[in-house]
């Protein structure tokens, strides 16, 4: 199995990238990875691979570029190369920690989308208390959505929770205001009555503030209000970690408590850092597009690198495009 890697994108490149894919090629004896980017920068940094292939660009997608005018001009950019390989059949599947409107613009003129697939979502598995996670989408591939999307959101979250994450007969909820089936605005009420009939395990409505204590495998809801919630757990995360730190760290008393309850909070940290998780995987395109988060270190890589090869092993994209297609046929 071919992984391509965007070795230029995100905060922290080329230098987690590199990392990311040294992990990653020790960890999976069963693949090889396409690693593009600057290849004066990277090869004195990674040196040579039996299974692993530098390719050289000239250019790089900033954060601050704008999406599909960058895409369509910086065809030599590490983003748009390793979305090209993907298209091509030279790679399985690709993983990117750049900009998330170019990844996102790149899915879709570069690798496309699949036949049925009204628009893509991107879907991040988000910590809960018990360490499980829960997919959601989508967040922020699209702002508006229809009814119709919403259900295919909710197969797609279903398959890859399934195929990739190994629940059997994931729940499925639908984020709302509240559980009763009647809750909602038009698009909820609406999108309600697609999902209970699609084939996958509904089990209604949900509540943002169950959304940590697990109430679903796999959440659904438009764009605008799925990527306020992640940046609210993002940013509730981190202040309460800081929070936390400082209360600790504000008198002796503190600081010993605080070698007391080391490792537990260790635990706590890992269990709520999304780098544990991977990245969002971007639904409904032709072949997998993994988005590691901007700021992702290493770990995050190599762990966005073992969720792509996990989508390509599955045949999540063949699986989502199946179902999507037999429900077009029963509309």
């Amino acid at each position: 199995m071919i992984i391509a890697v965007d070795g230029m994108g995100g905060d922290h490149a080329p230098d987690a990238a590199v990392e990311g894919v040294r992990q990653a090629l020790e960890a999976f004896p069963d693949i090889r990875i396409r690693l593009y980017g600057d290849s004066g920068r990277i090869e004195p940094m990674i040196g040579t691979h039996e299974r692993l292939e530098l390719i050289h660009c000239t250019e790089k997608i900033e954060g601050d570029d704008e999406p599909v005018r960058a895409v369509r001009r910086k065809k030599d950019s590490s983003l748009v190369r390793m979305s090209q390989a993907v298209r091509d059949g030279e790679a399985d599947a690709g993983v990117s920690a750049g900009n998330t409107g170019a990844l996102m613009a790149a899915g879709l003129f570069v690798v496309g989308r699949l036949d049925g697939v009204d628009r893509p979502a991107l879907a991040p598995t988000l910590p809960t208390l018990d360490g499980n996670g829960f997919v959601m989408l989508d967040m922020g591939a699209n702002a508006d959505a229809k009814p119709q999307h919403l259900a295919q959101y909710a197969v797609m979250g279903s398959i890859y929770a399934e195929q990739v994450r190994g629940i059997q007969n994931p729940r499925v909820g639908l984020l709302n205001i509240g559980t009763e089936e009647n809750k909602g605005n038009e698009l909820t009420k609406e999108a309600h009555a697609l999902i209970a009939d699609a084939p996958v395990n509904f089990i209604g409505n949900v509540e943002a503030r169950d959304l940590l204590n697990g109430i679903a495998d796999v959440v659904v809801t438009d764009g605008f209000t799925g990527n306020m919630v992640l940046k609210t757990i993002e940013g509730t995360a981190q202040g309460l970690m800081s929070m936390i730190k400082d209360a600790f760290m504000s008198s002796a008393k503190g600081k010993i408590a605080g070698l007391l309850v080391k490792d537990g909070l260790k635990d706590l940290k890992k269990k709520m850092d999304y780098t544990e998780y991977g990245g969002a995987g971007l639904f409904g395109l032709k072949a997998p597009l993994i988005k590691a988060h901007g700021s992702s270190n290493a770990n995050a890589i190599m762990n966005a690198i073992r969720q792509a090869r996990t989508m390509a092993g599955h045949g999540v994209t063949a699986r989502i495009g199946e179902t999507i297609g037999r429900m077009g046929e029963h509309e």
